[in-house]
């Protein structure tokens, strides 16, 4: 085997060690967390530029928050709660229950805009995850062109997990701030009341969970709108912690934007501008795909570790003697020579034109008997065909290579078969085609 040229030094610093073999390979990533890192490095500006756009779509249900922050802070100062400090603010000697109620009918408003607000973010959504998931894949970006194609191939399916989630936080504002009315008012069965908020909200931290999967694998899989929440569901429970651990980790500084102030909720909204949200589709659907390979990828048949360079099985494949790759190839081709068929020039004698037979010429003016001729001259050929082929049928050349066929063809078969007994039944959530 011919050894690579060693080069002299300047040669090696002119190139650097970014042109040798081994560099290349040892710089590829072989993990979803080294895969992490080198699209966040390495495509940091398209990320930054996802994320605008991203963001773009998030401006109503950001407006919407900012407006309700405005708006339950300037009910603290007006009303009751300023009796007697002035002309115009008689004092009322009762306002228990008086701020929850207002918190109540302010968020029915509120919580009820987040609705179509969350479908508009879906729009971002469904591109950006497009986009993080074809970075994740290794495969060429064109931001702009990819973010609208995402939004018609997954739009759906991602309105489907933003509308369940901003239904059921809906839901559990509104039976939460219920419970505090009538708390603070002094209604019997308050531990009831507390109760029912607190499953609520329990609720609420689950349905985010579950379409968080519903986004991935709506942007993976084809897939009707019951079996995805269906599977969705199913993903969630079964890595429940790594769920929850991928979750927190990648919605963080949405978190802090959330429930920080000063110092803290300034750098929360500049990383939410220029990177947060497609930082938590990076995270969320790295894992994703770990997870799509480890339970779902195999059992499709389907090729796992996509975007990721694996050393062991290259390092495999590297030791493997000619004579196995040989003779897997040799495998593979007579796969090939059976499913196209016995060949007809090989199986059986064919007689070669060595004789003195020949086909009757028809003249120019030709006759009933001249066609009577012409019939006899073909007939006597096919017979001659006929007579060398059952008299060379049992030559040993013809014998072997139709024996061989037969025990190639009863091996494959068998092989297939075998296959047939030994394949998992797919898991229903599992019979839809990759995207």
């Amino acid at each position: 085997m011919a050894k690579g040229e060693r080069k002299g030094f300047v040669a090696r610093w002119l190139e650097g060690k970014e042109r040798s073999e081994e560099y290349a390979r040892s710089t590829l990533p072989t993990s979803r967390w080294g895969l992490f890192w080198d699209i966040l490095k390495g495509r940091f500006g398209r990320m930054v530029i996802t994320n605008l756009l991203v963001f773009v779509t998030f401006l109503p249900l950001i407006a919407i928050l900012v407006w309700r922050w405005l708006i339950v802070g300037t009910q603290g100062f007006s009303g009751p709660f300023g009796g007697g400090l002035g002309a115009g603010f008689p004092a009322i000697p009762n306002i228990a229950g008086a701020a929850e109620e207002m918190t109540f009918s302010t968020d029915l408003l509120f919580y009820g805009l987040l609705i179509p607000a969350m479908a508009i973010a879906g729009l971002g959504i469904s591109g950006g995850m497009y986009i993080v998931r074809n970075m994740i894949w290794t495969e060429g970006i064109f931001v702009a062109n990819d973010f609208v194609r995402g939004i018609k191939r997954n739009f759906w399916n991602v309105l489907e997990a933003v509308l369940i989630f901003s239904v059921i936080l809906f839901t559990a504002r509104t039976m939460g701030n219920l419970a505090d009315w009538l708390v603070a008012r002094g209604v019997s069965n308050a531990g009831w009341l507390i109760a029912s908020k607190i499953i609520g909200y329990i609720f609420v931290a689950i349905s985010a969970l579950v379409c968080l999967w519903m986004i991935s694998l709506g942007v993976n899989y084809k897939q009707g709108p019951w079996q995805l929440f269906r599977n969705a569901v199913v993903m969630m429970f079964g890595t429940f912690p790594q769920t929850v651990f991928f979750a927190a980790l990648a919605l963080w500084p949405i978190f802090l934007a959330l429930f920080t102030a000063g110092i803290f909720l300034i750098i929360a909204l500049v990383l939410i501008v220029f990177i947060a949200l497609s930082y938590a589709m990076l995270v969320w659907m790295d894992y994703s795909q770990w997870a799509f390979d480890k339970f779902i990828n195999p059992n499709m048949g389907i090729a796992t570790g996509r975007g990721l360079y694996d050393k062991n099985k290259a390092g495999s494949a590297a030791q493997k003697s000619d004579g196995n790759m040989d003779s897997a190839a040799l495998r593979e081709y007579k796969r090939q020579i059976v499913a196209m068929g016995k060949s007809k020039l090989v199986c059986r004698p064919i007689k070669p034109l060595d004789d003195d037979l020949e086909i009757y010429q028809l003249p120019e003016s030709f006759s009933r008997e001249d066609l009577q001729k012409l019939k006899e001259s073909k007939q006597k050929v096919v017979d001659d065909v006929d007579a060398y082929e059952e008299e060379h049928r049992d030559d040993e050349q013809y014998v072997e290579y139709n024996k061989q066929f037969e025990e190639q063809e009863k091996a494959i078969r068998e092989e297939d078969e075998g296959k047939k007994k030994k394949k998992i039944k797919r898991p229903e959530m599992l019979n839809k085609k990759r995207r």
